[in-house]
């Protein structure tokens, strides 16, 4: 992710974590990561989880519309799925961006069923979402600003290696498509199981 600035904020506590500058980049960027309460079925702990990223976005002048990427963590598949789907429901319209989600009970520090990294740029709102054929939920990319951010890529079958040959090839097409390739590439993230570490 290009980045001028990046504020990550702990909005399970409501404050600033850290401030990360990245004045090599000409985008300013706001990273908010943050855990539902605890107690909350998954659907509604996302809907408070996004509300209270909302009112984090408004007070460094953004909102969701300015949203660039997402990724949602599940306590379990249950969670993942109902955080998910409210997801689809809160980052709607303007505010559709690129995504990926993921199942892991270690990630979390509390008791909550759904946690949420969202990166928000300023003058995204003017983006480009690039749909799959056909489409899914997730979008292939959305580009803004003369970048692109790609939706999470995985596959669960074969072994490491045999992944790799899948999902490498699907994220080259997609930056194919948008014009770009893997020299253009800033910043990629990846999650492998804990089988593999």
């Amino acid at each position: 992710i290009r980045a001028h600035e990046a504020m990550v904020a702990q909005c399970a506590r409501g404050e600033t974590r850290r401030t990360i500058p990245y004045p090599s980049f000409s985008h300013g960027f706001i990273s908010v990561s943050g855990e539902s309460r605890s107690g909350l079925p998954p659907d509604e702990a996302a809907r408070d989880l996004f509300a209270r990223f909302t009112t984090e976005l408004n007070a460094h002048g953004l909102s969701l519309d300015d949203t660039v990427r997402t990724r949602l963590w599940g306590r379990d598949r249950a969670a993942r799925d109902g955080g998910s789907g409210e997801r689809v429901k809160v980052l709607a319209g303007q505010a559709r961006s690129a995504s990926s989600s993921y199942i892991s009970p270690r990630h979390f520090d509390s008791d909550g069923a759904v946690a949420v990294d969202l990166w928000a740029m300023r003058g995204a709102a003017q983006k480009i979402v690039k749909e799959y054929d056909p489409p899914i939920v997730p979008p292939r990319y959305i580009t803004t600003g003369g970048l692109i951010f790609l939706s999470g890529v995985t596959w669960d079958t074969g072994t490491l290696a045999e992944q790799l040959d899948v999902i490498l090839p699907r994220i080259g097409g997609s930056l194919q498509d948008a014009g770009a390739s893997w020299a253009n590439v800033v910043k990629l993230s990846c999650f492998l199981h804990r089988s593999q570490v």
